[in-house]
């Protein structure tokens, strides 16, 4: 009996803990990072495929890790994707994937969203292999993108950032073994 309650307690500390820095695709994700004074932490990193190609890794950064898609798009606090492309893309490749994901993922909230969709998704520029594109929400200043090829831009509101981390964590995401890899299931 001794031994069961110990393995639970064991199994209950391992699970509460961060993950440790991850590989995705031959990324390297570190375990911590800071934003706006804020240290995040490694919630998971996955692999996008499409068809047989891995388009990029990513890594989802939370100042509260979890293993929950919703809890992880509805707080609020401050949040970071991390994209590493492992190709080329062109920019109508990303932002079509994007607001493919934000049609799926946002329903009848979309039109409220759209004038902000579309500021977003032409800061998107084209993208090479080994470029970083990274979309950082900060409760109350909004969401950024930053790429090194584009323009940083801000985009304003919390509704907008639930819209956009659903593209990946939502009911309808962009690739299902992707979204298990950012919340730490794989």
């Amino acid at each position: 009996m001794k031994n069961a309650t110990l393995c639970a307690v064991v199994m209950a500390v391992v699970l509460a803990l961060p993950v440790a820095a991850k590989e995705a695709g031959g990324v390297q994700f570190p375990e911590t990072l800071t934003v706006e004074g804020k240290e995040l932490k490694l919630n998971g990193a996955g692999l996008r495929t499409k068809v047989v190609f891995k388009v990029y890794a990513a890594g989802l950064y939370l100042q509260n890790p979890t293993p929950s898609a919703q809890q992880a798009i509805e707080s609020d606090q401050v949040k970071r994707v991390r994209m590493s492309m492992l190709r080329d893309l062109e920019k109508k490749t990303i932002t079509e994937a994007i607001v493919d994901g934000f049609k799926k993922n946002a329903g009848d909230k979309l039109p409220a969203l759209q004038q902000r969709l579309d500021t977003f998704t032409a800061a998107i520029p084209d993208l090479k292999k080994g470029d970083e594109l990274v979309l950082t929400y900060v409760p109350g200043k909004g969401t950024t993108i930053e790429s090194k090829a584009g323009q940083k831009i801000s985009v304003e509101g919390k509704d907008f950032a639930d819209a956009l981390f659903a593209v990946w964590l939502g009911k309808s995401p962009v690739d299902g073994s992707l979204k298990d890899g950012m919340l730490g299931k794989e």
